[in-house]
């Protein structure tokens, strides 16, 4: 590292099939890893026996055996204000949730998950139309500083323990990202703010890339597609929609996407 910090092995995910084709591909950590000239490993045991001071973990997405840990100590970048949202995808649940704000903290890594004492927390304000996307990068950001910098100082020797209720965010179901028009307009523009929500018209698949909630859309079904204002009735107010990618085509205007479509009065998504 530029901060003279020698990195003695990179442990990543197995190589896996992505996209079209059967052909396994390295995860974006390994890949660059081996652009530097990095050893990489996918098992984790291979760390032991290193040498090494300190282990750092960031969305690795297993827990460490308590056998590696006690050789090797290990802080834990983790996307949360602890304790809330220990677990695999805090930043989508606390979109989801409609926190008005997360956070980073670095912690000490136990064999519990995301139970570890804390060193350093900053907060990151959620603004209503910030995607998950630009949360994350506001996060790692912001946690790569603080991670170098406490590494320049040295570690606190008293981290501080947790204190609160605890909260935990599991992965986010394929099914999650289908829009269930029975709910309030705001928690379904929450799940746009996600990437990948979709719903189905005509009995197709209509991506929804970008949509804004709306109040006093009086008169509209759930689902059903306001044709001049191209408004989505839901189970309170209404979802109106900006961008969306028909099935099997670009991403387009709501509205270039309705001329083509046709709308006919009463349609709706389902």
């Amino acid at each position: 590292m530029e901060d003279g910090h020698e990195i003695a092995m990179v442990v990543s995910q197995p190589d896996r099939k992505r996209g079209r084709g059967s052909a396994l591909v390295p995860s974006p950590v390994k890949a660059a890893a081996l652009e530097l000239g990095l050893p990489v490993t996918d098992r984790v045991d291979d760390v032991l026996g290193l040498g090494a001071e300190l282990g750092v973990v960031v969305a690795f997405g297993k827990l460490i055996r308590p056998h590696v840990l006690a050789e090797l100590p290990m802080v834990n970048v983790h996307f949360s204000l602890l304790p809330r949202w220990r677990g695999a995808a805090p930043v989508e649940r606390a979109i989801l949730a409609g926190d008005p704000q997360t956070g980073v903290c670095i912690m000490g890594l136990e064999e519990g998950l995301d139970t570890g004492p804390v060193y350093q927390c900053a907060e990151v304000a959620i603004d209503d139309d910030v995607t998950l996307d630009e949360v994350r990068s506001q996060l790692v950001t912001i946690g790569v500083e603080m991670l170098v910098g406490l590494l320049r100082e040295g570690l606190p020797a008293d981290p501080a323990p947790q204190e609160g209720e605890a909260t935990y965010a599991s992965k986010v179901a394929p099914d999650e990202h289908r829009l269930d028009w029975s709910r309030p307009g705001a928690y379904l523009s929450r799940v746009v703010r996600l990437g990948q929500a979709w719903t189905t018209f005509r009995g197709k698949r209509l991506k929804v890339l970008r949509a804004i909630p709306v109040l006093g859309e009086g008169g509209l079904a759930p689902g059903e597609i306001h044709a001049r204002t191209l408004t989505v009735g839901t189970g309170e107010g209404g979802l109106r929609l900006l961008v969306v990618q028909p099935e099997g085509k670009a991403q387009q205007a709501v509205a270039d996407w309705a001329n083509g479509a046709r709308l006919k009065p009463g349609e709706r998504c389902t």
